[in-house]
């Protein structure tokens, strides 16, 4: 028996590779092409640095435990907001309503800009920033930090919750995909003929 076939496993009929070394390389742009096409939440994450507020935006929020209540998100090691999270003990995570497509967009470019504007944000009475008019926020205390690959995959653990119960917009999540912001619309609504 060969190298190879001692390293394969089948699925459906083919040989695919259990060493990473023998399987094809891909390219990042390829990479890059494939993920733009899967949609993602839009949210915001900001914390107080010690020296004055923190935020970014990430489309990597996920839930991860109910019990207990954990979520993750992932960080580019290379992010200007890197070290004031390593730095971090908490965090508040903005799920994003259509309607902030601008904080979105602010909170993605230069970051002596993202808090210029002090009209847009306040802070909770544990010290961290939160914008005024987001559908649905978490605070969070960082549970775990994670190095994976050129990223940092953070780990929160939730212990305040704010939902806009009567807020229009919390129906209206802001989505990003293939390099755009959209919203969603409800499949087999009265509206689309289904």
């Amino acid at each position: 028996m060969s190298d190879r076939a001692e390293n394969a496993e089948t699925v459906d009929g083919s040989d695919l590779p259990r060493d990473p070394q023998l399987a094809p390389g891909i390219c990042a742009d390829d990479y890059r092409a494939a993920l733009r096409r899967h949609p993602a939440g839009v949210t915001i994450v900001t914390l107080d640095s010690g020296s004055g507020p923190v935020g970014f935006t990430a489309s990597s929020f996920s839930s991860v435990s109910l019990d207990p209540p954990l979520v993750s998100f992932n960080i580019a090691n290379t992010s200007s907001s890197i070290d004031a999270l390593h730095s971090a003990d908490s965090l508040v995570i903005h799920l994003l309503g259509e309607h902030q497509q601008h904080l979105a967009q602010r909170f993605s470019r230069s970051a002596d800009q993202r808090f210029a504007d002090v009209s847009l944000w306040a802070r909770l009475d544990t010290g961290e920033p939160v914008l005024h008019g987001t559908p649905s926020w978490l605070r969070v205390i960082v549970d775990q930090l994670i190095p994976v690959g050129d990223h940092t995959l953070v780990i929160g653990l939730v212990t305040r919750v704010h939902a806009e119960a009567d807020d229009d917009s919390a129906s209206a999540p802001l989505l990003y995909h293939e390099g755009r912001y959209y919203r969603p619309t409800p499949l087999g609504s009265a509206n689309n003929g289904s």
